[in-house]
């Protein structure tokens, strides 16, 4: 496994922002249960709260809480394509466990269980993070940690390691009704 620095699990129970990267672009996350770490990275890209984030895992069993109620036919479409470049719309349960700017205005929740290595060490060290690509709102998604710390500078922590080949970010897909929201 990738070690985790001591002082970014701080960083991060301090409401910190971190960058790092995943199988297609530079992501920025923070701690998903956190409002106020939440509002900062809405703050930072410049992005319309109403969008809501994805929450990305290392594994199913980090996300049971939102596995219940799934068809048999769901759980194993899950299981296929994960761990893997698919984010799936998995529905809300109510209460939600997450604040509402994690999930905007939707009944449903946008989760990814990345095969990243470097995502995979950040979600077993710390449990699933927010992530969302690394650019203000309307820019071109980092490609590398220099075009990171060109959009947002000292602002995140930027983990380090390479990208994970992909050319895009991950395809959305809505579960329920296998619509594709964003090609992959």
């Amino acid at each position: 496994m990738i070690p985790i620095p001591p002082a970014l699990a701080a960083h991060l129970q301090a409401g910190g922002l971190l960058a790092y990267p995943t199988e297609g672009v530079w992501g920025l996350g923070c701690d998903p249960h956190n409002p106020e770490a939440l509002q900062r990275l809405i703050d930072l890209k410049g992005r319309d709260s109403a969008k809501g984030l994805i929450l990305v895992a290392a594994s199913l069993a980090q996300i049971q809480p939102l596995l219940q109620g799934l068809s048999a036919v769901q759980r194993a479409r899950l299981e296929q394509d994960w761990p893997g470049f698919v984010t799936y719309l998995l529905p809300l349960p109510q209460p939600s466990p997450y604040p509402a700017l994690l999930t905007g205005h939707h009944g449903r929740i946008a989760v990814r269980v990345s095969a990243h290595p470097v995502v995979q060490a950040l979600c077993q060290q710390f449990g699933p993070l927010v992530s969302t690509s690394a650019n203000p709102s309307g820019l071109a998604a980092a490609m590398s940690a220099e075009a990171v710390w060109d959009y947002f500078g000292d602002q995140v922590w930027i983990v380090p390691g390479a990208l994970g080949g992909a050319e895009r970010p991950s395809a959305i897909i809505d579960l329920a009704s296998g619509e594709v929201i964003r090609a992959g």
